[in-house]
This record gives structure tokens, sequence and C-alpha cells, in this order.
């Protein structure tokens, strides 16, 4: 599905993962660390976003919608509508329960991000 702004359809996972994620000021708050995907149903679940921490060392990740990253390429990376304190304020998850039991356990609080949906 395109983006809000119409981007491409297919993209490959290698080219989304490493990619800087960017506040709507422009200021690089992380980047895409994975992306889920429900084998089951063939969509991706969510984009894992990684932010602070050096070399893997504190490292925090958020589960975030794939609709809420929209590629702006002028940056080289996705931007998303909220700030950097908005983003320190979800939910955050060591990346091994993000999908543990076969994502069949509790899925990541995604509710958080609709409250900032245009």
């Amino acid at each position: 599905m395109p983006t809000a702004t119409g981007h491409t359809r297919a993209i490959a996972a290698s080219r989304v993962i490493g990619s800087n994620v960017y506040d709507t000021s422009g200021k690089s708050i992380g980047d895409v660390h994975d992306i889920v995907l429900d084998k089951q149903s063939d969509k991706i679940m969510f984009a894992v976003l990684s932010f602070g921490g050096f070399l893997g060392i504190g490292e925090k990740y958020h589960a975030m919608p794939w609709a809420s990253l929209n590629y702006v390429p002028d940056q080289g990376g996705y931007v998303v509508g909220l700030s950097k304190e908005q983003l320190q304020k979800a939910p955050v998850y060591d990346l091994n329960d993000l999908t543990k039991n076969d994502g069949s356990g509790p899925s990541p609080a995604l509710d958080y991000y609709t409250q900032f949906r245009r």
C-alpha cells in the first residue's frame, strides 16, 4: 500500500533496515532496526525502530505501525509525525519480546500511535 504521500508500493526490506528515522523538524531520532511480518496474512505487522544506545548497548526498541513511516527522499530516510519526546513515552520492548511465542503472545502496544494520526 502506498504511503500517505503516494510513495512506492513495494520496497525490499534490506533497503529499509538501517534507514534513518527523523522527526518532523528533520532531527535524526533513530533508525529502522527491523520489520516484522505476519506470515499468515502476508502483511507487515510493524516496523521496529531503535533509539538511543551505543553499539547496541542500551538500545530501546519501539514497534511502530508501518503506515506511520513516510519516506522523504531529500532526507534519505523516514519521517514520523512524532517528536523524540513523544517517542520516548511510547512502549519500549526487548527485541526478543516482539516476536516470542511466534507472535502468539501479547501484541505490541501499537494503539499508542493512533493518537498522533492526522
